[in-house]
């Protein structure tokens, strides 16, 4: 629910994910693919995936939380292991080389397990050089899983890059425009505390509701007519 105070920009993620896939009919039917972060991230991109006729997959990306107080991220790191770190805390909390690879790890197992059950054993990454890579979840706040997310797939040489979200804070959004070819971000408002301030409904989605999205995006990705 949203905070008094703020209004609610989206009802709920679908409506989210029927906004932004107005922003990129451009890439409708094009040598593409949608990469969602989970879990929320997944049911924003399904409605951009079948907006577009393009597949749609997963990429995880964990934040690394501070000792002591595990909410607080100091950086994030995606599932081949590339990291961002938020050098500014680290220094400030005087966190320790060795926390940050050995946090780092333990996120990396977590990641593993998580598309283990996403996926299952059979289904690889999918190639993404040469292709229109949309890399979406249901917002940003610091951004620290985005660059993740977004470094890993870098590094597989994408022809574009696009960011996709319907919420984040400014100064967030401007340091995200400088690591991708282009952000799609519906919203920027002023005061910003946490994604479900701006959603009517943000509950939580469930492991289940990841796995349904992601077998029917499988079996769907003809462009609609």
């Amino acid at each position: 629910m949203p905070f008094v105070g703020y209004p609610a920009l989206f009802k709920d993620r679908v409506e989210a994910g029927k906004r932004l896939a107005g922003e990129l009919l451009d890439y409708r039917g094009k040598d593409a693919i949608v990469l969602a972060i989970p879990r929320g991230g997944v049911v924003v991109a399904h409605q951009i995936a079948q907006k577009l006729g393009i597949p749609l997959d997963l990429i995880i990306s964990r934040k690394i939380g501070a000792p002591m107080n595990p909410e607080l991220a100091i950086g994030a790191v995606s599932q081949d292991g590339a990291k961002v770190i938020n050098f500014e805390v680290v220094d400030m909390l005087h966190v320790s080389e060795s926390y940050i690879e050995e946090e780092a790890d333990r996120q990396i197992h977590e990641i593993k397990r998580r598309m283990k059950k996403y996926k299952g054993e059979s289904k690889p990454m999918p190639a993404l050089k040469g292709k229109i890579v949309i890399l979406v979840d249901d917002g940003v706040a610091t951004g620290a899983t985005m660059r993740a997310a977004a470094l890993s797939i870098r590094k597989q040489e994408p022809a574009v890059l696009i960011i996709a979200i319907p919420v984040g804070p400014r100064d967030t959004i401007m340091g995200l425009r400088n690591e991708v070819d282009r952000v799609v971000c519906l919203e920027t408002p002023w005061f910003f505390n946490a994604i479900g301030e701006f959603y009517e409904d943000f509950a939580q989605v469930s492991d289940e509701e990841v796995i349904i999205l992601i077998e029917k995006a499988t079996h769907s990705s003809k462009v609609p007519t």
